[in-house]
């Protein structure tokens, strides 16, 4: 095998490994509040956002903002309610849907 189709295989085999990583993002609008003051969760100990999202059935689906630079930079609804839309990815811990913002468009 020549070095130019080792390095061929190696280069397709790492963009197969990181095509994940790079799906797109999915984008939510809906109303950020916070856990501890508006939701009032008994297991939340500080202010952490959430994007409260009505589905198609008028059900509510609540995303837990996972505090990254985006979400720093945003600042925290604490007491308020905001309408907003929120691009990042989706993922399940702890029995919760966390999303990790991209980008947060605040109304």
């Amino acid at each position: 095998m020549t070095t130019m189709m080792r390095l061929t295989l190696v280069a397709a085999l790492a963009l197969a490994i990181a095509a994940p990583a790079m799906a797109a993002d999915d984008v939510f609008k809906g109303t950020l509040v916070c856990a501890k003051c508006a939701l009032k969760k008994a297991d939340a100990h500080e202010c952490q956002d959430v994007l409260l999202v009505d589905d198609a059935n008028g059900a509510k689906t609540e995303y837990y903002i996972t505090k990254n630079e985006v979400a720093e930079k945003s600042g925290e609804a604490c007491t308020l309610e905001i309408k907003a839309t929120v691009t990042g990815t989706v993922s399940k811990k702890d029995d919760r849907v966390w999303l990790t913002p991209s980008k947060i468009e605040k109304h």
